[in-house]
């Protein structure tokens, strides 16, 4: 079996829902050992849909490979068990609001008396300490809140409208996940165990490429060659939708070699003698590449027109289509952790040269791994964890039944 960047490091996961477990899921594709802890109800995400065999298939993104247990942290022996498993990890992820993990026990201050190396990473809204610490938070939230939709908004002149994805989430959980493995490096060489305060919010101020023009006044009536929002969208001659990276205010010249009027009127229109002029007039400028557009057949075609001015084009999808495109294939990019019926989820994003990496294992069911875990790692006998299942410390049971 090909060696993994993590192997022989363990993690417990306190996480639920996407950011947390966004996170360990990277440490898993790394090659850790994840377990993962639950409640009595199971995480949120268990009851998704689309199912295959009874598991959502929105749980399995992120779960995929983790070994699942469950636990009452309500009780004290719940607590209990939680913490002796604190003890026998290398790192710790959870993303209860700040104060939460302290008061059932397992906060880093409690957890670093008696394994004082941990790497414990703690994911919030905004951040452990402050004056928002305690506010609930999610992806809308911190979308909301630190810009992303008000800018998309003024940048397109359309109303505000949510995000698809938690971006925030997900950019937390990878955050938190480069943090991490900074923090092993660091112990190796140190010895010194660390706690890591990972905020949704400063996330998504660190993911927006337009945070410091927006932080330094906004770009003041100019527009930057770089950006998304003015990309233009085209429809070619079979329907076809195609994205040309750019802002052809900027880079008019180019699509007038693309569109081989170098010379002539539309050279010399005085609409579009320089970017003031062109700005102003934008739709105009649009309008004459949609109708060019529509006489190109197809995308190979339009590849080929616009490579004489090195432009670069993307073709609407959706991401379905990855199962065939064959650069997907090539790099493996689909994975299937299903048990008895495919389940398919994204590898990593990176290779290694000679390290394997990226979703390995199948999701688990809710609390299927209770006995291996606690006999594995605290040594329980079968008769201390039917006690355990008993007194409800330690639950096993198929949460997702008829919901």
């Amino acid at each position: 079996m090909t060696a993994r960047p993590l192997d022989g490091i363990r993690v417990l996961d306190f996480t639920r829902v996407v950011a947390g477990p966004s996170c360990s899921k990277a440490l898993v594709d790394l090659g850790a050992e994840v377990i993962k802890v639950e409640p009595p109800e199971g995480d949120t995400t268990r009851f998704a849909h689309p199912r295959v065999d009874g598991m959502a298939v929105y749980f399995a993104q992120q779960n995929a490979g983790k070994r699942c247990v469950s636990l009452d942290l309500a009780t004290e022996a719940g607590r209990d068990i939680a913490r002796q498993l604190a003890d026998q990890v290398d790192i710790i992820v959870e993303n209860y609001r700040p104060g939460v993990a302290e008061r059932l026990g397992v906060g880093y201050e409690e957890v670093c008396q008696t394994n004082p190396g941990v790497i414990y990473c703690s994911i919030s809204g905004y951040g452990q300490t402050g004056p928002a610490s305690q506010r609930r938070a999610y992806a809308p939230v911190i979308h909301a809140e630190l810009g992303l939709l008000e800018m998309t908004a003024r940048r397109r002149d359309q109303p505000i409208l949510n995000e698809i994805a938690g971006w925030a989430d997900l950019q937390a959980g990878l955050q938190g996940a480069l943090a991490i493995t900074a923090a092993l490096h660091h112990r190796t060489t140190s010895g010194v165990g660390q706690h890591i305060d990972v905020a949704m919010a400063d996330a998504v101020l660190q993911m927006t490429e337009w945070s410091a023009v927006e932080l330094n006044g906004g770009e003041q009536g100019e527009f930057h060659i770089f950006g998304g929002a003015n990309a233009p969208v085209l429809t070619l001659g079979d329907g076809t939708t195609a994205v040309i990276p750019g802002d052809p205010v900027t880079n008019w010249k180019a699509w007038l070699r693309v569109m081989g009027k170098r010379d002539g009127e539309l050279a010399d229109d005085p609409r579009f003698v320089d970017r003031p002029t062109r700005q102003a007039h934008r739709a105009d400028m649009l309008a004459i590449l949609n109708e060019w557009a529509a006489t190109i057949p197809d995308f190979d075609s339009l590849e080929q027109a616009i490579d004489v001015s090195r432009l670069a084009a993307g073709q609407v999808k959706p991401i379905s289509d990855v199962l065939t495109d064959e650069w997907a294939e090539h790099r493996n990019s689909v994975v299937d952790v299903g048990e008895d019926q495919p389940i398919l989820v994204p590898k990593a994003a990176f290779r290694y040269s000679d390290l394997e990496v990226g979703a390995h294992g199948h999701p688990g069911l809710h609390g299927d791994q209770n006995r291996s875990v606690l006999s594995e790692l605290l040594g329980l006998s079968a008769a201390e964890i039917d006690k355990l299942e008993e007194a409800g410390a330690v639950v096993s049971n198929d949460v997702t039944a008829n919901r």
